[in-house]
């Protein structure tokens, strides 16, 4: 490929194509801070908003973060292996596992926020539940925190009549969670369908999640089925889409 592309580029992004090389080939490791605004400055000539611009291009990439007042570091962060198929088994959720042990294995994930309320169902979710005019559903808010960093937000909804004074209602439902506890109500998923897209994040996305306002997410919406075909559960979650890989096995 000819350089001459490049050399055509503005120098914000000379400066972040420099950097982002220096990444991929380990001369910044995870963790570790770049240069900062007056290192560039100096190293390539440039003014303070010139690379500034620089640094703000690889935290919209995800790539790296800032910490206030003490610089721009590289994300020292693994990815998470969501195993789309294996952590919605029965035999995981069944056996009283959280389906979320699929992911993370003896990582430390925490859910540091639950919130459960009644509510009105937004038209979308009432329409895939079935739900009355009058009928209302339980939501399930929560942030996932893997090894201190915030990766998911998580809603839950659910017919507020068929969960009414059960465990599904509290904020900790029990071993296996939601589903294990629907299973008691005769009501056992038994088919999943999950929906995936990718966009920027909202403001209160950003916050949430601690990412940078160009960092994209990726949102699963997904639908629990009971054995008589009825959806007893939507789930909308927004993930970071750079601390994720999703994973699907399934034979031909």
């Amino acid at each position: 490929m000819s350089g001459r592309g490049v050399g055509r580029q503005p120098k914000y992004m000379r400066i972040a194509t420099q950097l982002r090389a220096g990444i991929e080939a380990g001369e910044y490791g995870p963790g570790q801070r770049l240069p900062g605004e007056n290192d560039l400055m100096a190293a390539h000539g440039v003014a303070r908003m010139t690379a500034r611009q620089a640094l703000a291009v690889l935290q919209a990439e995800g790539i790296v973060e800032a910490r206030k007042g003490a610089g721009v570091f590289v994300r020292d962060f693994r990815p998470i292996r969501r195993h789309g198929i294996e952590r919605l088994a029965h035999a995981q959720w069944g056996s009283g596992r959280s389906v979320w042990t699929a992911d993370v294995g003896e990582r430390n994930l925490v859910v540091d926020s639950v919130e459960v309320a009644e509510e009105d169902a937004p038209a979308a979710i009432a329409g895939v539940l079935a739900l009355g005019d009058e009928d209302r559903v339980c939501v399930r808010r929560r942030r996932f925190v893997l090894d201190g960093k915030p990766v998911l937000l998580s809603a839950s909804y659910l017919p507020a009549y068929l969960v009414a004074e059960t465990p599904i209602t509290q904020p900790d439902t029990g071993p296996g969670g939601t589903y294990a506890r629907l299973e008691e109500l005769g009501h056992r998923p038994v088919r999943f369908r999950e929906e995936i897209r990718s966009r920027m994040p909202n403001s209160d996305e950003s916050a949430q999640l601690s990412i940078s306002p160009g960092t994209p997410v990726m949102l699963i919406g997904r639908t629990a089925f009971d054995d008589q075909g009825r959806a007893v559960e939507v789930n909308e979650m927004v993930l970071d889409a750079s601390a994720y890989v999703l994973e699907y096995g399934f034979e031909a």
